[in-house]
């Protein structure tokens, strides 16, 4: 994939400061995981959302070129996947960014861990009804993903687009309550991720996240407002693979990544799939793992 100017500030930026699941059947899994070791024979499931998206059919194939076989799962909420890896069922999900698997990690006590980032998105606001954020009369409802992690950034969001105010100026963890209504132009609904983009009909708009745009029939050209990846605070948003603890140094896996990041038609995949919105990264695993251990450290503490 080629990056734009703008993707490559965005890059810089993102490595400058230091979506569903797989079910994973591997037959050698018990004598790989977590030695770093690798084997050529051994089957690993992937867990996505929007597995006839084009990047990942290039990805089995770019994968099979270095044989490994992958075997690509699709899941249709985002609440099964990372369940489904800590109980060994998989080996590895690529759905969520950091900021939706430390909330996972912490609500479940779980450990699951960041191996690789993948792109981030740029999360938008769509409208059947209007033709811009300043068309949507006073009053009107405003739909947003229900999910801690969506829900926080939907209401940034919403808040840049000077429809809402948050009470404090906002934050990762801001939820329906720190919605100051009388300050606030719209009223907020919190809906399952997937069906915000079928609200459309019944409300003034929605923030759709970028798995559910092109299956409600709208291009990502659509959005009448989004936030900003280029901005330094938006590493938390980084989507990435993950993988269980024990198995964070599994060679295969981390080849994986590898090939995820540097394959030339898993990247015009991605970003074919992402209508051109997807910003590709390579960010040091390091900075994935520190702002994972912020983010669950600050989650615990709003607990």
């Amino acid at each position: 994939m080629s990056i734009s100017k703008k993707s490559a500030k965005v890059l810089a930026a993102l490595t400058a400061l230091p979506l569903l699941a797989a079910l994973a059947g591997c037959a050698t899994t018990s004598d790989t995981a977590g030695s770093g070791s690798s084997d050529a024979n051994e089957t690993v499931k992937v867990g996505v959302v929007g597995k006839s998206d084009p990047q990942w059919p290039a990805f089995v194939d770019a994968a099979a070129a270095e044989g490994i076989t992958v075997e690509i799962v699709d899941f249709g909420d985002y609440a099964q996947p990372n369940p489904a890896l800590s109980a060994g069922d998989l080996d590895l999900n690529q759905f969520q960014h950091i900021v939706y698997l430390a909330d996972y990690n912490v609500s479940s006590g779980e450990d699951l861990a960041v191996i690789g980032s993948t792109a981030i998105y740029p999360l938008g606001l769509y409208s059947t009804k209007y033709d811009s954020v300043a068309d949507i009369p006073a009053g009107e409802t405003v739909a947003v993903p229900d999910d801690a992690s969506n829900l926080a950034r939907a209401l940034l969001v919403l808040q840049s687009a000077k429809l809402i105010e948050l009470k404090d100026g906002g934050s990762i963890f801001s939820g329906l309550n720190d919605v100051d209504e009388a300050k606030s132009k719209v009223k907020v609904t919190a809906l399952e991720a997937a069906l915000t983009a079928t609200s459309l009909p019944d409300v003034a708009a929605a923030v759709i996240n970028n798995d559910f745009v092109q299956d409600a029939g709208l291009t990502f050209a659509d959005a009448i407002a989004q936030d900003d990846p280029s901005d330094a605070n938006a590493l938390p948003y980084v989507n990435i693979f993950a993988a269980r603890a024990e198995d964070k140094d599994n060679a295969t896996y981390k080849k994986l990544v590898e090939i995820f990041q540097t394959d030339k038609a898993v990247q015009a995949g991605l970003l074919e799939a992402s209508g051109d919105t997807a910003v590709a990264l390579q960010t040091p695993v390091a900075d994935l793992e520190k702002s994972l251990a912020k983010v669950e450290a600050d989650t615990k503490a709003q607990k």
